[in-house]
């Protein structure tokens, strides 16, 4: 696995550099042999450093975990025990998504991901409510995959990411799993008849 180190205010030197390389290696080749490549970016903010791992377990699958700790090795172990808590938690249905996945390859949606500049406080009185056009500051090219909802559950979690939108393989329909604040999984199905039913 090719692993890259990222030093954010801080210079990354070789015995740090060894470490990381010598602790992900090992830890994500338990789980998974053949993963394709890990970024590790490790930020100093005041007195804190944090440290952000983001490993490419197999195409289309992406582990990330972060930890931030007063020190900069603590920060990294405790970032990387994560990834390897989360691999562990999903390995048996990592292989099988792996295995399976040729047959949701065609059902892909291409997508463009857009981030969106947040409206600073100047702008935000009622005169400017109607004429909001909000400001475009990147632009990505994405795609939307075909999953089953325990397939798009594991993938939040697995990402660290607080929302992620779907095909749903069994119908076909675009779903959306995202984090709760009471710390559950949401589920949103709008193609769910019974539920509108009831």
């Amino acid at each position: 696995m090719q692993i890259t180190v990222i030093g954010k205010q801080l210079d990354v030197g070789n015995a740090l550099r060894q470490h990381v390389v010598e602790t992900l290696d090992p830890a994500v080749e338990k789980y998974f042999d053949h993963a394709i490549e890990a970024t590790v970016t490790i930020t100093k903010e005041a007195h804190l450093y944090i440290t952000q791992i983001s490993v490419h377990v197999g195409k289309g699958m992406l582990v990330q975990a972060k930890a931030s700790a007063n020190e900069v090795y603590p920060a990294f172990d405790s970032a990387c025990d994560r990834v390897a808590k989360q691999l562990r938690r999903y390995k048996r249905r990592l292989r099988d998504h792996h295995t399976n996945r040729d047959q949701y390859e065609q059902a892909r949606i291409d997508a463009t991901h857009y981030v969106i500049a947040q409206e600073d406080d100047d702008h935000s009185d009622d005169e400017h409510v109607n004429g909001f056009e909000p400001v475009i500051v990147a632009e990505t090219p994405d795609r939307i995959d075909t999953l089953s909802v325990g397939e798009a559950v594991m993938r939040l979690d697995l990402g660290d990411i607080p929302a992620l939108m779907f095909r749903n393989g069994k119908h076909g329909g675009l779903n959306v799993v995202y984090r709760r604040a009471d710390g559950n999984i949401g589920w949103l199905d709008p193609s769910d008849k019974e539920a509108g039913a009831a």
